[in-house]
């Protein structure tokens, strides 16, 4: 703003008591001092608010002014509360320096002054900056310009002193100014804006963490050939959205403040269209081999593609990978699907027809690729900055219900095992059979497991993305075993493909399943019809549930306890507080009730089962 506009301001009530010909310097600031040198705190463009406490005498004026005009100062306002009239020396003194003079009428308070000033001052700075940003945002709109989000962001703090960063769905911080979120806080506030998102709430989303309070501005696709926002189901974007989070509330923020943040998120936008642009080669890389490994394609044009794709997805690595393969769906209600908890979902007010529009496969994909990149298990020296390299890693196609991302490894170094000695159950307490067996581990043995983890996968993410799958959404995930060949890819992918369905048995919103659980023949019940568990549970556990109801004998647990203790009787005994003769008595009923003799492997697995699914 200009000196001049001060005068034109009659709440102000300044008179001008000098420096006419000065007016159109240009104010970028306000301070308020009463120290003889206030040098140190000045750095140009400020008008000085001065109440004269600094002024013993007529001499001081001389060397206060000089040292204001050496610093560069706009001008000086001198208040009238304390002295009355301002004194001629200063007046003098300004007029030598040509430094503009102002009198501050005694029922003006400073405050009031400062207030305007920094209104006026801050409101043309974000217009400065709105023009800065627009230029930026035509220039990448155009072509690579240097620096992206950052620089933008960048501004904010410096013009604006307005901290912000740029955030996926699950929080990982893809760009930001200074210091960076934490990963738990980000997460948190990724969690908010999905969850604002699906409630249909209207942007910028205003949230408190910790005492901290934060407005979220989503950043919308504005690639060519995207459907408006107004015609597409929110449910098609909500989960690959990034979003701008500002440590601030926007709540009191004036119509040019929000437009210049909204010109920052098309900004931003431009360069989320960008990096999934160059996601192409990738996506198409996955989309050739997963048709070669469905289709029964020879295990040599396989490994031939996949020589192909090893130099794009593992740049600079020289060992031979291994391959895992991860399979993802997102399911919602009224899509054909069944997405609630344990079975059952209400459609969030959304009927099946709007519900069929929604792009599964396409959706799943996009989530899948963010939960390969996220932090939380890309490993030591990763973090914020290293989630853009490992993008460059990640290869994901999808099918029109589910995403598959063909995921390369290093080569784990493979190291010798020593065979431990085979435990031998106590003779004639009836163990299980499996653990005895006498058979020696395998010698050779990977020295650790490189690979990813499902539960691992999901650990920082399964909070935002429950959010923003709401009420009606339902994400499932499966990860394979790694392989070293081609010849794997197809198992890789079917178990994968049964792991997720392992992971879709299971209650929740967001569930996975890897390839160390489908070894235990537990994670096999869900997959048993719901008729057969209850006549399977029923006609072995039934007539000891009368029983204890009638006689208050306790079988059940007894018989729970006995299967835990592997047919150990003094074990069993020990842990119910029994005596051996009690416990063999309980068990002599069991079987008597259920004709099954507990000797026997076969009857014992049936009992474990039988609890199991009960």
């Amino acid at each position: 703003m200009r000196l001049r506009a001060l005068l034109e301001t009659d709440a102000l009530g300044l008179r001008l008591l000098g420096g006419e010909e000065e007016l159109d310097r240009t104010v970028r600031g306000v301070m308020t001092t009463d120290l003889r040198d206030p040098s140190r705190y000045l750095s140009g463009g400020e008008l000085v608010l001065s109440g004269l406490a600094w002024r013993h005498s007529a001499e001081d004026s001389e060397p206060f002014v000089r040292i204001l005009a050496g610093a560069g100062v706009a001008g000086l306002a001198a208040g009238e509360a304390e002295l009355g009239a301002v004194p001629e020396d200063l007046v003098t003194a300004c007029a030598r320096h040509r430094l503009p003079l102002f009198a501050v009428d005694e029922d003006v308070a400073f405050a009031t002054v400062t207030e305007y000033v920094v209104r006026q001052v801050s409101g043309e700075r974000a217009g400065d900056l709105a023009a800065v940003v627009d230029r930026h945002r035509r220039l990448m709109t155009s072509g690579p310009a240097g620096g992206g989000p950052d620089v933008v962001l960048d501004l904010l703090g410096s013009d604006l002193d307005l901290r912000a960063w740029v955030l996926s769905p699950t929080g990982r911080q893809i760009a930001g100014a200074g210091a960076p979120l934490s990963p738990a806080r980000a997460a948190v506030l990724a969690g908010e804006h999905l969850a604002a998102t699906r409630a249909g709430r209207r942007s910028p989303y205003r949230t408190t963490v910790d005492g901290t309070a934060y407005s979220l501005f989503p950043v919308r696709n504005v690639g060519r050939g995207t459907t408006p926002t107004a015609f597409r189901d929110v449910r098609e974007t909500v989960l690959s959205d990034w979003l701008l989070a500002v440590e601030a509330d926007a709540g009191d923020w004036p119509a040019a403040r929000l437009d210049l943040l909204q010109g920052v998120t098309q900004l931003i936008a431009v360069e989320r269209d960008r990096r999934e642009a160059a996601r192409t080669v990738r996506r198409r890389l996955a989309q050739e081999v997963l048709e070669l490994v469905q289709t029964g394609a020879a295990p040599a044009e396989i490994a031939a593609r996949l020589r192909v794709a090893a130099p794009v997805l593992l740049p600079g690595l020289g060992t031979a990978p291994h391959w895992q393969v991860v399979v993802a769906r997102v399911e919602w209600a009224g899509n054909g699907t069944d997405t609630g908890e344990g079975g059952a979902a209400g459609t969030g007010g959304m009927g099946g027809s709007a519900a069929a529009l929604v792009e599964a496969g396409a959706v799943a994909q996009s989530v899948l690729e963010e939960i390969l990149v996220d932090p939380a298990w890309t490993g030591p020296g990763t973090g914020a900055g290293a989630g853009a390299d490992a993008t460059d890693r990640i290869a994901v196609a999808h099918t029109e219900d589910e995403a598959i991302a063909l995921v390369p490894l290093p080569a784990a170094p493979v190291e010798r095992v020593p065979a431990e000695p085979a435990s031998v159950p106590d003779a004639g307490e009836g163990a299980l059979p499996g653990g005895a067996d006498g058979a020696e581990k395998p010698q050779d043995a990977p020295a650790a497991d490189p690979g990813l983890h499902a539960d691992a996968l999901l650990a920082a993410v399964r909070n935002p993305l429950s959010a923003g799958l709401a009420d009606d959404g339902r994400l499932t995930l499966g990860v394979s075993a790694a392989v070293h060949s081609a010849e794997g890819l197809r198992g890789a992918l079917e178990e994968a493909r049964h792991a997720r369905r392992v992971a879709a048995a299971r209650p929740g919103r967001v569930c996975a399943a890897g390839h160390h659980e489908l070894a235990s023949h537990v994670l096999l019940l869900p997959f048993v019809p719901d008729d057969v568990r209850r006549a399977f549970t029923a006609r072995l556990l039934d007539p000891l549930r009368d029983y204890d109801r009638r006689h208050r004998a306790e079988l059940i647990p007894t018989l729970e306890a006995f299967l835990d203790c592997d047919g150990s009787w003094t074990r069993c005994a020990a842990r119910l507080h029994l005596h051996v003769n009690t416990l063999r008595y309980r068990v002599g009923r069991i079987e008597q009730l259920t004709g099954r003799d507990l000797a026997r492997l076969e009857d014992k697995l049936d009992f474990f089962l039988a609890l199991r699914m009960s």
